[in-house]
């Protein structure tokens, strides 16, 4: 080759730009947008774990949604819940340039996107991958869509024909949702590798949104104010008079953005009067977090209503989306309400699949009483209720938990001991382990 033209070529290398190796990996992987459906009773909330997941493995925050609808059908019907996931899927596309979305259903969810994938080759063409998870069989791939089935504790004989077919046998059906090898396992399927992390990897500032919406219908709780105050860690007090924001709710009764910090305790405070308040309260976020559920109800309606209240003590919703199993011995789950183990065999079986749990005191009469569940609570799928007396006052609540499978972690909050007679108290526990 002519020395001059090889000059000419080398000069032309030292020109072009150097593309970092991460860089060119993140181009050459660019992740496709994410439509999560929950199941019967379920919300966005099931999916925050692995949404969190997902951003620690570089995906943008805001190609991870949740299609949410009444799984009662009370609200709407099917063919809306269909024609505004069209609207979803079509505004994902246009606003990150994807070809195509990805898509997992959980348990009532997975039969409603098989029917979607089914309904049109038009529809099915718009999703690259489906996850089915815990929840309906099929003889073929649903629309024709390449398939990841994780099944959990049950038959093994459950399967998608034609699918890849994932069996975590010791897992209950909200735990398969949540866990760290299910986004293992669908992270791969999406990308063709393994994620970095399985962790959720902490970031100093984060921002915090979502929806405030009635339970379980999903319908936004529209006609209240949103108050959200930074706490005391030890004693859920408020670190100041005055919120750190202010929202008011209308339309689906999403709220945010709200700068917060990673490892800060927050509580969200529903004002639906000035003497009907609902607390909430998480455990730190620890990243940017946009499917952020406040599940709340209207003064007297719903399950809340049936909660028995008073000026002398107060009443407790637990929210956990991993099950609690209070009949497996060490194999189980322990949880202490102002240091009493309140799980048992009777409250939360694993066959009950409890994720939510009302704790309160049943009579008013000041005794604890835990040799039989609430009827009304425990007949209501994944709910038990149990009678706590739980002392209104000056000294915080504590909850704590030792969850099965943690390797002696504990997750633990602390909350006021405000009266049940004007305020609901609700607490949510991590189903992961950071």
């Amino acid at each position: 080759m002519p020395r001059r033209l090889v000059a000419l070529l080398c000069a032309l290398l030292l020109c072009m730009p150097v593309v970092p190796s991460a860089l060119a990996d993140e181009r050459r992987h660019r992740p496709r947008p994410v439509v999560f459906v929950h199941g019967f009773s379920g919300s966005g909330g099931q999916f925050e774990t692995q949404a969190r997941r997902l951003t620690s493995n570089g995906y943008p925050a805001r190609y991870i949604e949740a299609h949410e609808y009444d799984s009662t059908f009370g609200a709407q019907t099917v063919q809306e819940v269909y024609a505004s996931l069209d609207e979803r899927i079509a505004r994902l596309l246009a606003e990150t340039r994807a070809d195509r979305v990805d898509l997992l259903g959980h348990s009532l969810g997975t039969g409603l996107m098989q029917a979607y994938l089914r309904s049109s080759p038009a529809r099915a063409a718009t999703v690259a991958h489906y996850v089915n998870l815990d929840g309906a069989t099929s003889p073929d791939l649903p629309g024709g869509v390449p398939t990841l089935a994780v099944w959990g504790e049950g038959s093994t004989g459950r399967r998608v024909g034609g699918a890849e077919n994932v069996y975590f046998s010791d897992q209950a059906h909200t735990q398969v949702v949540t866990s760290p090898e299910t986004f293992e396992r669908f992270y791969r399927f999406f990308n063709g590798r393994a994620p970095r992390t399985t962790s959720i990897v902490p970031e100093r500032f984060v921002s915090l949104s979502g929806r405030a919406v009635l339970f379980p219908s999903n319908v936004g709780a529209a006609g209240a104010r949103l108050e959200i105050y930074q706490v005391h860690p030890r004693t859920g007090e408020r670190l100041g008079h005055r919120p750190r924001a202010t929202y008011e709710l209308t339309g689906d009764g999403a709220w945010g953005p709200f700068r917060a910090h990673g490892r800060a305790h927050y509580e969200f405070a529903i004002v639906w009067s000035e003497t009907s308040v609902h607390h909430l309260y998480f455990q730190p976020f620890l990243r940017t977090d946009r499917l952020v559920r406040l599940l709340t109800s209207r003064p007297g309606e719903g399950l809340s209503g049936l909660v028995e209240t008073g000026d002398g003590h107060s009443a407790l919703t637990i929210n956990r989306q991993k099950e609690w199993w209070g009949d497996q011995g060490r194999e189980g789950d322990s949880l202490y309400i102002n240091g009493r183990q309140v799980l048992n065999a009777a409250n939360a079986p694993r066959t009950e699949r409890t994720i939510g749990i009302f704790a309160y005191d049943a009579g008013s009469d000041g005794v604890t009483d835990l040799s039989a569940p609430l009827p009304e609570f425990f007949a209501t799928p994944f709910i038990t209720g149990m009678d706590v007396h739980i002392p209104a006052g000056r000294r915080p609540t504590s909850i704590v938990s030792r969850p099965r499978g943690g390797d002696g972690r504990v997750d633990a909050l602390a909350v006021p001991g405000l009266p049940s007679s004007g305020h609901r108290i609700s607490v949510q526990l991590n189903d992961h382990p950071n």
